[in-house]
């Protein structure tokens, strides 16, 4: 397996949590969070802009932990 360049926005402070993103050669785009980065999800470049795009327009600003 070829390593990924795995990125994380400009916008995070070094010793916050973060979420990194990559691009795998399958069109696939990885993610994991750096507190625990051995877990990785994997999703397509459409669900995830359908995501960025919902929360941006506050579709999860009400959600709470039950």
């Amino acid at each position: 397996m070829s390593r990924l360049n795995w990125r994380k926005s400009t916008f995070s402070e070094e010793a916050s949590s973060c979420v990194y993103i990559t691009a795998a050669r399958n069109g696939k785009i990885r993610l994991r969070e750096s507190d625990d980065p051995h877990i990785i999800l994997t999703t397509t470049p459409a669900a995830l802009q359908f995501l960025i795009r919902a929360a941006k327009a506050g579709a999860f600003d009400r959600i709470q932990e039950s």
